[in-house]
C-alpha cells in the first residue's frame, strides 16, 4: 500500500490552518486549533520554512505564515519537504539512496519509471486549495442539555 507518512499529514493540516488566518501565528496555537501536538507541529513548521514553503517571524510577536497561496502550493511540494522526492520503489531511476544488489540482473529495472512519474504528476496537480474545498464544514456536536432537550 501506498501511504504517505503522518508527519506529511499533518504538514498539509499545518499549512492549510495558516491559510485561515492573517498574519504569523504560532506553533502553541496551531497545535490547538489541530489537536497536533506543538512538538510535531513545531518540528514540521521548522521542515516547511526549510523547504521555503513557510515564512518564519522571530521576536515577541512571531510565528509562521504561509510564503505563497494554497493555490500556489502543491501536494508533491508538501510530500517532498517532509518525506523526500515521491518514489514508488527504492530503485526508481534518480531517486535510490542504495544500490540494490540485484539491479544488475532485475528485469523490472527502470519499468517503475513511468509509473512512478504518472503518480508524481497526478500529486503535483492536486494543490492545497484544492485539499481544503474539498474537507467538508467542520460539525460541532450540541452540547449535552441542548440535544436532551431535542430528543
Amino acid at each position: 500500500m501506498l501511504r504517505l507518512s503522518k508527519l506529511a499529514d499533518y504538514a498539509v493540516v499545518v499549512l492549510v490552518r495558516l491559510s485561515h488566518q492573517e498574519g504569523v501565528q504560532t506553533a502553541p496555537g496551531i497545535a490547538a486549533a489541530t489537536g497536533i501536538p506543538e512538538p510535531t507541529v513545531a518540528k514540521v513548521l521548522k521542515i516547511l520554512a526549510s523547504a521555503d514553503l513557510v515564512v518564519s517571524q522571530r521576536g515577541a510577536r512571531g510565528g509562521y505564515r504561509l510564503k505563497r497561496g494554497l493555490s500556489e502550493i502543491g501536494v508533491s511540494e508538501v510530500i517532498s519537504a517532509i518525506d523526500g522526492p515521491i518514489a514508488l520503489t527504492a530503485c526508481v531511476d534518480g531517486y535510490s539512496s542504495t544500490e540494490c544488489e540485484s539491479r544488475d540482473l532485475c528485469p523490472m529495472r527502470g519499468r517503475w519509471n513511468p509509473v512512478n512519474a504518472a503518480v508524481q504528476r497526478a500529486v503535483a496537480a492536486i494543490t492545497l486549495a484544492d485539499m481544503q474545498d474539498s474537507i467538508p464544514p467542520m460539525r460541532t456536536a450540541a452540547p449535552p442539555a441542548q440535544r436532551a432537550a431535542a430528543e
